[in-house]
């Protein structure tokens, strides 16, 4: 038995074109993401070994309880003042206070009577 050979038509070629996706080549990204991560790891890396080089290299009496004591009070003060305001920004855009604060109208300079 012959098999028979079947010329493509418009519409199985149709079907079996792959498409181009958008944006940057395939190649491009997928090289490019783990070069973006290793330099951002290795900038990390940096900073740390900087920090912590910088704290063992002070030289001076120790700091003493109080002092960590008011640090501490200190970072946790400003961590609670960011996230109130933060959840405030959050409530005000929730409710609708930003909407009806953006469609006031600006007063005119006109003296009124």
């Amino acid at each position: 038995m012959h098999e028979t050979t079947r010329k493509p038509t418009a519409q199985s070629m149709a079907k079996s074109t792959v498409k181009p996706t958008a944006g940057p080549s395939n190649a491009w990204t997928s090289f490019g993401t783990p070069v973006l991560v290793v330099a951002l790891l290795g900038i990390l890396a940096l900073a740390a070994w900087y920090a912590s080089r910088a704290w063992t290299s002070v030289v001076g009496p120790p700091m003493p309880t109080t002092g960590y004591v008011a640090m501490t009070l200190g970072v946790v003060f400003s961590l609670l003042v960011g996230f109130a305001l933060m959840a405030l920004l959050f409530y005000s855009s929730r409710h609708g206070y930003d909407d009806r604060a953006s469609e006031r109208q600006p007063e005119s300079d006109d003296v009124r009577d």
